[in-house]
């Protein structure tokens, strides 16, 4: 939990965390750029690495195109050293959209990692990196019936297959290795938060 020196800065970190889906799910994206530092990097299965701007360039067009996306924040554990911080915060996405001809609702629990920096006596995001940790698929109407094709979910690693599979339903090219509960993309992200919280130069995304 850190002690009363950092007390503010992770008051500060955690309404980062939060702020960030409040801002983004109600499409306020001056109040959401604010959160982020001008060179910070966002990640995503349907996007890949994307700065700021790109995301939101990103997500305004999904929402013209009918994608609806909305997200949940859970519990923040922020830790501080100096001008560096690192927020882990249990996280929610529901999608919905169409799977096979079903209107479903995907949902994906897991993490959100987020790399702050202190610039200027300013805190920032410098990277947020999503980890995916179990999803399910369940239609709108609950006398539906959706059969998902295997070979489609045997392209993606369990964490996100549902999420992807109705994300690449709606066009999106979808990064295949993100790191999920347990596995080497996982350790390597431990590995460069670590790293981070040394002050050393972040080595994610590799």
């Amino acid at each position: 939990m850190g002690n009363d020196d950092t007390l503010l800065d992770r008051v500060a970190i955690r309404e980062l965390v939060e702020s960030w889906m409040i801002f983004r799910d109600n499409r306020e994206w001056d109040s959401f750029l604010e959160l982020w530092h001008d060179d910070g990097v966002m990640m995503t299965t349907w996007g890949g690495k994307a700065s700021p701007q790109q995301f939101v360039d990103m997500a305004n067009k999904g929402f013209a195109d009918g994608n609806r996306v909305l997200h949940y924040c859970n519990g923040v554990t922020v830790r501080v050293d100096g001008d560096r911080g690192f927020a882990m915060s249990k996280m929610r996405i529901m999608q919905r959209g169409m799977v096979e001809g079903v209107l479903c609702d995907a949902t994906c629990i897991g993490l959100n990692f987020d790399f702050v920096e202190r610039r200027k006596g300013r805190w920032a995001i410098t990277l947020r990196q999503p980890v995916y940790e179990r999803d399910y698929l369940t239609p709108t109407d609950p006398s539906q019936t959706v059969h998902l094709n295997p070979e489609i979910m045997a392209r993606r690693p369990d964490g996100y297959q549902r999420l992807a599979y109705l994300q690449e339903g709606l066009g999106h090219k979808i990064v295949p290795d993100m790191p999920t509960e347990v596995g080497p993309r996982r350790e390597a992200l431990v590995k460069a938060r670590e790293a981070w919280m040394r002050g050393e130069p972040l080595t994610w995304p590799a």
